[in-house]
């Protein structure tokens, strides 16, 4: 199983899930987060325009999914398609347990 991790703007979250829905991904955990990358943040301007100052962070969400092994590719393919900017982080998911049912790994999920 694979953890795929998607920093993007809020505006690419929909279409990153309605893209995975189309290859039978059923679980989207979207969070809002704030961070800052390698490019500076858009300025804003304060005070009636008087004063610009730009933050530290700006706002992205973290876009996660776990998806078995065979779907890796697919899964990048559809959040490359849908999203132009933003990072992805992928890595291996050793097990995986439903509370509910008991059922393990790919079933799970």
């Amino acid at each position: 199983m694979i953890r795929i991790e998607v920093v993007t703007p809020r505006n690419h979250v929909k279409a990153i899930s309605e893209g995975l829905k189309e290859i039978n991904v059923g679980g989207v955990t979207a969070l809002k987060v704030r961070g800052r990358g390698k490019t500076e943040a858009p300025k804003i301007h304060a005070f009636l325009g008087t004063e610009i100052f730009t933050p530290e962070f700006s706002e992205k969400y973290l876009v996660q999914v776990v998806v078995p092994e065979n779907k890796e590719n697919d899964a990048i393919r559809i959040v490359r398609e849908n999203s132009k900017i933003g990072k992805i982080f992928i890595s291996q998911l050793t097990r995986a347990i439903d509370i509910a049912t008991g059922t393990e790994n790919e079933q799970a999920i």
